[in-house]
C-alpha cells in the first residue's frame, strides 16, 4: 500500500474470553473494569468480549456490557474505562465507528465509553492550597501541573465525531469517576521509587499516623490467594456494613464481593498473576480495625473498597493498611497506586472535601480523565433513555 494511502478502519468482532484476557495481560496496564472477569461481576448486564483487528492482528479489546432499556428489547452498550487501545496513536473514527456499528447490530440504542486517557494533573500541594483558598471552588479553578496533549486530542476528536460528554453519576450506567487520586510509584524517568521516597512525599500527619499504628501494635495481613481471600470476606463485609451505616451509604451484599473475588482471581490466575485481587486486614489486639480490597492489572494497582471501625480509630488502622497496600504495590512493580475517585470540589464547606484531604495526605496527584461519553445510535430511543434517567 502506498505510504500516503488512507488507513482502513479497524474491524470489530466478538472474541473469546481467553483471547481477551491474554490481550489485556500483554498491555503494560488496563483497567480492571475491562477484564473479562468484570463482566461476570456485573451480572445484571449482558457481557461480550470484542476485539479490534488491523487485518488479522488483534490491536485492541473491549468488555462491552449491555443493559436493557425497560419494556423494550434494546440496550445501552457500555465500555467502562475502555476500550483497551493505543489511544496515543489512534484515529478515533477508525476504532469507534466500527465499534458503534457492531453494538448497534447487537440491538444497542446508544454506546457509552470511558477513554482511559489523562487530560490533566494537579500536585497534592496545589490541591491543599486550593482547599485553603476561599476563592477556589473546584480543581478546574487551578492551573494544572500539566495538561496532556494526547488527552486533549481525544476530547476534540470525540466532539467532532458527535459524542456527548456525560456527568459521572450513579444510576443506569456505573458512572465511573472522572477525577481520581493517584500516587506515582516511579519517577519521571520510569525508575521505581523507594519506600522512603513515597514516605517523604506524604504529609506529616500521614507519616505520624503510620508510625503511631506501628507503635500501637497494629498488624496488617493480606490474603495469599483466592481461597484465603474468600475466607476473609465475611469479616471484611461485616466491617464494611458497619462503615456504611456510619457514613450513610448503601452497602453491597456479601455475594457481590464473593463473585468479585472469584471472577477477578480466576482472571489473574489464568495469566499468572496470583495477586490480581487481595483482601487486607488491619488488626489491633485481635480486633479488626480496618479492611480493604486491592486490585492489580499489569503496572496499575487500585484501592477498590475500604472499611474501618468506629472504635479504636486512635490506633490509625486505616493509615496502616493503606501503607501496606502501597508497599506491596511498589514491590509488585506497579507504576501507580490508585486511590480511585474524588469529586472535583475544593470548597472547604463541601461534605466531600474530607475524602480528598485524606487522599491528598498520601502526597500523590489529582488526575482528570476524559470522562464518559455517549454516542446515540437511535435518537428516539436515546431520548427516551435520557427522560427515563431524568425521572430516576
Amino acid at each position: 500500500m502506498p505510504a500516503d494511502s488512507p488507513r482502513a478502519p479497524l474491524q470489530v468482532r466478538e472474541i473469546d474470553e481467553a483471547t481477551h484476557r491474554d490481550h489485556v495481560a500483554s498491555r503494560p496496564s488496563a483497567s480492571f473494569l475491562q477484564t473479562p472477569g468484570w463482566g461476570r461481576v456485573k451480572a445484571e448486564w449482558r457481557r461480550e468480549s470484542v476485539g479490534f483487528f488491523d487485518g488479522e492482528t488483534l490491536v485492541g479489546a473491549a468488555l462491552v456490557l449491555y443493559r436493557q432499556l425497560p419494556k423494550v428489547k434494546r440496550y445501552l452498550a457500555y465500555v467502562p474505562e475502555g476500550p483497551v487501545l493505543d489511544w496515543a496513536d489512534l484515529d478515533l473514527a477508525d476504532a469507534l465507528t466500527p465499534l458503534a456499528a457492531h453494538v448497534k447490530a447487537r440491538g444497542a440504542f446508544g454506546l457509552r465509553i470511558g477513554p482511559p486517557v489523562v487530560t490533566a494533573r494537579w500536585s497534592a500541594q496545589q490541591v491543599k492550597d486550593g482547599i485553603a483558598d476561599d476563592g477556589v471552588r473546584r480543581l478546574g479553578d487551578l492551573a494544572p501541573l500539566e495538561r496532556d496533549p494526547a488527552g486533549a486530542r481525544v476530547l476534540t476528536q470525540l466532539r467532532e465525531l458527535g459524542w456527548r460528554q456525560q456527568v459521572a453519576e450513579g444510576g443506569f450506567a456505573a458512572g465511573q469517576p472522572q477525577f481520581v487520586f493517584q500516587v506515582p510509584l516511579v519517577d519521571a524517568d520510569g525508575k521505581p521509587k523507594s519506600e522512603d521516597d513515597i514516605l517523604k512525599g506524604m504529609n506529616q500527619l500521614w507519616r505520624r499516623n503510620i508510625k503511631k499504628a506501628a507503635k500501637e501494635g497494629v498488624q496488617v495481613t493480606a490474603s495469599t490467594g483466592r481461597e484465603d481471600a474468600l475466607a476473609r470476606l465475611a469479616d471484611f463485609h461485616a466491617l464494611y456494613v458497619h462503615t456504611a451505616q456510619r457514613d450513610h451509604f448503601t452497602p453491597r451484599p456479601l455475594p457481590y464481593f464473593r463473585t468479585m473475588v472469584e471472577a477477578l482471581a480466576a482472571d489473574g490466575e489464568a495469566v499468572g498473576q496470583a495477586d490480581r485481587i487481595r483482601l487486607y486486614e488491619a488488626r489491633h489486639e485481635g480486633d479488626l480495625v480496618a479492611a480493604t480490597i486491592a486490585i492489580r492489572v499489569g503496572t496499575h494497582s487500585w484501592y477498590s473498597y475500604g472499611a474501618s471501625s468506629t472504635d479504636k480509630r486512635e490506633v490509625r488502622g486505616s493509615n496502616a493498611v493503606q501503607w501496606a497496600m502501597v508497599r506491596d504495590a511498589l514491590a509488585s512493580g506497579a507504576h501507580v497506586y490508585d486511590l480511585r475517585g474524588i469529586t472535583d470540589t475544593l470548597d472547604s464547606e463541601d461534605s466531600h472535601v474530607g475524602l480528598i484531604q485524606f487522599k491528598v495526605g498520601t502526597g500523590g496527584q489529582a488526575v482528570e480523565y476524559a470522562g464518559e461519553w455517549d454516542l446515540p445510535l437511535s435518537r428516539p430511543l436515546y431520548k427516551a433513555f435520557e427522560l427515563y434517567m431524568a425521572r430516576r
